[in-house]
């Protein structure tokens, strides 16, 4: 969780990071938009140039967004001023001479920026990370030492914690997890991933998993998953702690802590969900695996939870609810669609936005219950964010703000 984020998650004036302040989809708003469409409560739309899927990150009156040309070869942030629309700064990061092929439902400017009072940190994976002054648009440091072949391109975004930028670089030919200081770039640990990959191809050893720093018997723990298995860090020093192992690779969607549990994705092609006890130490692989589910799971979307319930939209459209303790089912149905994007909740609502820039707004609840059905012009795949009472939903080419 971002420094601070605790007091300004309850006045929902900021979204900081890739899924909101708490990195888990969750809203303070009590009162977001349930209808809107092209023509019907859209306060601002405000066009973005070149390509990226990163969702947008807000502090305060600024809505911070990253973009790359669809070459790969010029990587950019962009700043919209949260009431007007207007763009602020639109900065050139970084150039790249040589980049990497792409696959094409992914961006070179997918991974989420992360923001704090001042500062935008950006983060284009292989091709670099820098810290930004939020004012003045100025560059503060940047480090372009950190690589690895993401053979699809980058995915997994930054996080914060104390005075740490912490991500991981999950490749095909390395895996590591580091920590940046925030205030030089500098690299503060670098940890090679402990997981089998004895016998595998080398595309079958990469990642797109964002961490998640999670509070265990008062003590911090970064919980990041990759390839072969799900790695739980001391974010201070990088120290492994406990280890759990599966077959598995390219898995995307960012674990997720809630009653005294961990859920994570340990695959893309066949997706399963398990439930990790987080107390262990050294590989729990036998003893800390609270439950399962084994087909059915979202290859993108991440999890959410609301209350004793845990969320799941497939990308093939199949939205599911189950007992977060035990997994048990409790209903599943078809939506309809393409997803990407990973769902947020607010005020007893789950916000579901699909591909073809569909909204469905649906009850959280032991029912299945739509409330609505929005529709915008352009294809969503950035997660969605909220502050105060306004949604902020991207599409390929426009980013919106609906009250």
């Amino acid at each position: 969780m971002v420094a601070g984020a605790e007091t300004l998650l309850r006045t929902a004036e900021v979204w900081p990071q890739f899924r909101g302040p708490s990195g888990a989809g969750q809203c303070a708003a009590s009162s977001l938009p349930l209808y809107w469409s092209e023509t019907e409560h859209v306060t601002l739309k405000t066009p973005v140039h070149d390509l990226g899927w990163s969702s947008p990150v807000i502090w305060e009156r600024q809505v911070w967004l990253t973009t790359a040309t669809r070459d790969g070869k010029q990587m950019f942030a962009v700043c919209i001023d949260r009431q007007s629309g207007k763009v602020v700064h639109d900065l050139k990061v970084f150039d790249v001479e040589r980049p990497e092929t792409l696959d094409k439902e992914n961006s070179y400017a997918s991974p989420t920026p992360v923001i704090e009072a001042g500062r935008i940190y950006v983060h284009y994976g292989t091709y670099g990370t820098a810290c930004l002054d939020t004012a003045t648009g100025q560059s503060l440091w940047a480090n372009r030492d950190l690589h690895c072949n993401h053979e699809w391109g980058p995915g997994a975004c930054p996080l914060l914690w104390e005075d740490l930028l912490i991500f991981a670089m999950d490749g095909i030919d390395v895996q590591y997890v580091v920590a940046l200081d925030k205030r030089t770039g500098q690299v503060v640990w670098k940890t090679t991933r402990s997981a089998d990959y004895q016998g595998l191809p080398m595309r079958n050893r990469k990642a797109f998993c964002t961490p998640a720093v999670v509070e265990v018997n008062g003590r911090s723990q970064l919980v990041s998953p990759g390839a072969n298995a799900t790695i739980a860090y001391e974010p201070r020093t990088g120290k492994e702690l406990w280890k759990i192992s599966y077959r598995g690779e390219a898995l995307v969607p960012r674990p997720l802590a809630a009653h005294g549990l961990v859920f994570v994705t340990t695959d893309y092609t066949s997706p399963q969900f398990w439930a990790i006890r987080p107390d262990g130490s050294g590989d729990v692989t036998a003893s800390h695996v609270a439950w399962k589910i084994t087909r059915g799971m979202p290859r993108v979307p991440g999890p959410l939870v609301v209350g004793d319930l845990l969320y799941a939209v497939q990308d093939q459209g199949i939205v599911s609810a189950f007992e977060a303790a035990s997994g048990q089912s409790v209903w599943k149905e078809r939506v309809g669609g393409q997803y990407w994007a990973s769902p947020i909740a607010a005020g007893g609502r789950i916000y579901l936005s699909s591909f073809e820039g569909v909204t469905t707004v649906i009850e959280a609840g032991r029912q299945y219950k739509v409330l609505a059905r929005n529709r915008l012009a352009g294809n969503i795949k950035a997660s969605p964010a909220a502050v105060g009472n306004s949604l902020f939903l991207r599409t390929e080419t426009h980013l919106y703000r609906i009250d």
